[in-house]
């Protein structure tokens, strides 16, 4: 287990950890939260020893291999699967011993190392992770250097996830994922054999994928078990008992302190009133919990415009000749709010340029209101902001005719105070320059506001103060993102970009959760069938059926045991019976298939017969 021991930690100055300590039992798979700037990377550094404690301990098993997802993979000329590949160190360093050992004796370790760590199925399982974050087949035989930083980060994703480390360290990876590769690391998380801290303000994801919170406040670590969702509740719970416990000392610090103002001055009660100052001095303070400055974000308010403001008859789009979208017949009214899905590359950031006057129309017509205004936020424009520049600055530029105060206003609305709207923007964190391209896009009080992934950087209490705003706000709203949470309380029309089109989504998004989890499954478009029971004749036959497949599946095992004892022989390998040893490799191969489709059978004979006796 992975033990932190009163360990203190400073930067500059300003105390991260005083005296934290918590302990993360094996196997768990454990969310790691709190407000920005409070410490939760540093805490993954200290952890991989890469900056050194100021005091207490954090203690690992012997040999645990901690592993993290690299800054980003290099845009060399390797393809993504071999890179991926490549992270499996052990298996790279045996493969390549393979090919150049001699001795026989070490030879045979290799081999039986080899099959131990399942390194003939490396590369398919290497490729079903790249899968999972939105490569295809062609894609992953391609160079590093023909992707963008974003798509090499989950090639950096995809590494890590296939190394297998005993503690997986995550920080904020799906900022870097659309929806569908978000789900689908969800789903992988839940499944990973090893124990896994994930630094998130994903809300459904600390709710599907982890078992436990560590929560980081007041420079202290506290361990909560349960989902976030639970984690909440005991934390709300916690809070009202010590809120309620200084309350009522308080109240019983008042009536002493009353007592002792009435008779400190008469002789008769002075003893009493000595008695009671000594109790005073001894009471411990109990503290109400602090709360925090409400995390807000005021959205202007838009006149209202006749519906629709936006209809497409017909229209296609794309870039030059090629048509990315066809055949579009949309409406968007003032009051819609439409999560757009689809995997990357099918087109939706295309659909929002086309809505924003980004792109044109190849053909067909595209209407709108005369005075629509629309406000566009796409993660790229926070990395577009002048660092140079103050928020101050950049409300200047774009409104200068307003007096400073209320720009300052404007800015404070956003969770921007006095001092971050006098901050270089390059100074600023994540989440606060989110804040800022956010106001900017919200400024000339937009009919339509198009959002592309706008959580990433902000943190939990930023996604609420969020959902507040766009549930208030009068004008129209279309999303892209990975936040399911966001999605659930904001959307209610969902459009499916795929194919080259854009089409409604008529079922909600715990069934398009669903169908992409289990997209590559037949899907049936009819309802099953009412089962009928079987007869007895039936369950017979199941039961020899499963007799059958154990006792095929045990000769097998008893033929691999000995094939593996064969290739474990060092005698093998000796010079001259190069062509024998891999005419037994071959015979193993060729056992381990049928076992495997041996096996397959007799699960499935099981299954029926389960069901049948069920």
């Amino acid at each position: 287990m992975l033990r932190i021991e009163n360990i203190t930690y400073a930067v500059e100055g300003r105390p991260l950890f005083e005296a934290a300590s918590a302990t993360i039992p094996t196997g768990h798979k454990v969310g790691l939260i709190g407000r920005n700037g409070t410490g939760k990377t540093t805490l993954f550094r200290l952890i991989r020893g890469e900056l050194h404690l100021d005091g207490g301990t954090i203690t690992l098993p012997a040999r645990a291999r901690i592993g993290g997802v690299a800054q980003e993979v290099p845009g060399n000329e390797v393809s993504l699967i071999d890179t991926v590949l490549a992270a499996d160190t052990e298996r790279a360093a045996l493969l390549a011993e393979a090919g150049t050992a001699t001795d026989p004796h070490r030879i045979a370790e290799v081999q039986t190392r080899l099959a131990d760590i399942d390194a003939w199925s490396a590369e398919a399982r290497a490729s079903a992770i790249l899968r999972g974050l939105g490569f295809e087949a062609d894609e992953q035989r391609m160079p590093c250097s023909a992707f963008s930083g974003g798509w090499r980060m989950r090639v950096a994703l995809a590494a890590v996830l296939f190394a297998q480390p005993d503690y997986l360290l995550l920080d904020e990876p799906t900022n870097y994922l659309d929806l569908e590769g978000a789900l689908w690391l969800e789903n992988y998380l839940m499944r990973y054999p090893h124990t896994v801290i994930i630094i998130s303000h994903d809300r459904e994801l600390l709710n599907r994928a982890v078992g436990a919170i560590l929560h980081l406040e007041n420079r202290g670590l506290t361990y909560y078990s349960g989902n976030y969702d639970q984690f909440a509740r005991q934390r709300a719970a916690a809070r009202a008992v010590q809120a309620a416990a200084a309350k009522k000392q308080d109240a019983r610090r008042a009536h002493l302190q009353s007592f002792v103002n009435r008779f400190k001055a008469k002789a008769s009660k002075a003893k009493q009133a000595q008695s009671r100052v000594k109790m005073l001095e001894k009471m411990e303070t109990i503290r109400a919990p602090e709360d925090a400055a409400r995390t807000v974000f005021s959205f202007p308010e838009p006149e209202e415009l006749s519906p629709p403001i936006i209809a497409t008859e017909g229209v296609s789009v794309g870039y030059g000749e090629t048509v990315v979208l066809r055949n579009l017949n949309l409406r968007i009214d003032q009051d819609d709010r439409i999560a757009l899905l689809g995997k990357n590359g099918q087109g939706k950031s295309t659909l929002a340029k086309l809505l924003s006057d980004r792109l044109a129309p190849m053909s067909g017509k595209l209407t709108k209101s005369n005075k629509l205004r629309i406000g566009f936020f796409a993660q790229h424009q926070v990395e577009e902001l002048r660092v140079e520049e103050t928020p101050l600055q950049h409300l200047l530029r774009e409104r200068p005719a307003e007096g400073q105060s209320k720009l300052r206003a404007r800015l404070a609305g956003f969770g921007l105070g006095a001092d971050q709207a006098d901050t270089a923007v390059g100074r600023l964190s994540g989440g606060q320059k989110a804040r800022l391209s956010l106001l900017l896009a919200t400024l000339p009080a937009p009919h339509l506001l198009i959002l592309d992934e706008p959580t990433n950087h902000l943190d939990i209490e930023s996604r609420e103060a969020l959902v507040e705003a766009l549930t208030a706000y009068s004008g129209a709203v279309i999303l892209v993102t990975h936040d399911m949470h966001l999605l659930s309380l904001v959307a209610d029309r969902l459009w499916l970009v795929s194919e080259g089109t854009v089409k409604p989504f008529d079922d909600d998004l715990e069934a398009y959760r669903t169908l992409l989890l289990a997209r590559d499954k037949p899907q049936s478009a009819k309802p099953a069938p009412k089962p009928v029971r079987p007869s007895r004749e039936k369950v017979l036959a199941l039961k020899a059926e499963v007799r059958k497949g154990e006792e095929r599946v045990g000769k097998l095992n008893q033929m691999r045991d000995k094939l593996a004892k064969k290739l474990a022989d060092p005698a093998l390998y000796e010079d001259g019976k190069t062509g024998e040893a891999e005419i037994w490799q071959r015979k193993y191969a060729e056992v381990m298939d049928g076992l495997e489709r041996a096996e397959a059978l007799w699960m499935s004979a099981l299954e029926k017969l389960e069901k049948a006796e069920a």
